[in-house]
């Protein structure tokens, strides 16, 4: 997809139909949309920060926007085009709890070697905290990110390795409603 084509190819249309939850006419309102917000076709780091600091105005989203960023640019260029933002839209909106796990653990490996550490839990997990700020109250055992990760690891690391892989994280995912609720928030949004 060039930068600068305003309509979608049929070529590209179909392959996002094929890719995501979404309907021809759908991709086609959310192209528009996003051609009109990123005229160049692509969103930056910069613009991206922007938007979530929109949403989040009395936190600091700056950090969490950029491991979210990292998961939508899929081809690791710099940018996010049109593919790669419908593509995360799809999972995080319509995907299955399988799709929203994987895509959720991807986040959190932030090295992309198949295991979460503590270490790259708490950048992501006191990401979240700077961003929500002192919006949300935490139950004492929770309220600082060093605790809900040692609380999330007590729960997943199954085998005490100091790492989650995938199937501890989706069986630990289930255990915690938390997680699942947290997972399934942009459900029927979009």
């Amino acid at each position: 997809m060039g930068k600068t084509n305003s309509k979608l190819s049929a070529e590209v249309l179909t392959e996002l139909q094929s890719s995501t939850k979404f309907e021809r006419k759908e991709i086609q309102q959310w192209h528009k949309g996003f051609l009109k917000d990123c005229p160049s076709g692509e969103l930056n780091r910069t613009d991206f920060k922007g938007i979530y600091k929109q949403f989040f105005p009395f936190g600091d989203p700056s950090r969490f926007a950029d491991y979210i960023f990292e998961v939508f640019d899929r081809n690791h260029n710099g940018t996010i085009d049109f593919t790669e933002f419908l593509q995360a839209l799809s999972i995080t909106s319509r995907g299955s709890s399988e799709e929203k796990l994987k895509w959720a653990f991807e986040l959190y490996d932030i090295n992309g070697d198949g295991y979460i550490t503590k270490e790259e839990m708490l950048k992501i997990v006191d990401a979240i905290y700077r961003m929500v700020g002192s919006m949300v109250q935490l139950p004492e055992d929770e309220d600082t990110p060093e605790k809900r990760v040692d609380k999330i690891f007590h729960l997943m690391d199954k085998n005490n390795d100091g790492q989650i892989d995938m199937a501890e994280f989706e069986e630990g995912s289930h255990r915690d409603p938390l997680i699942m609720q947290a997972l399934n928030l942009y459900d029927g949004l979009v």
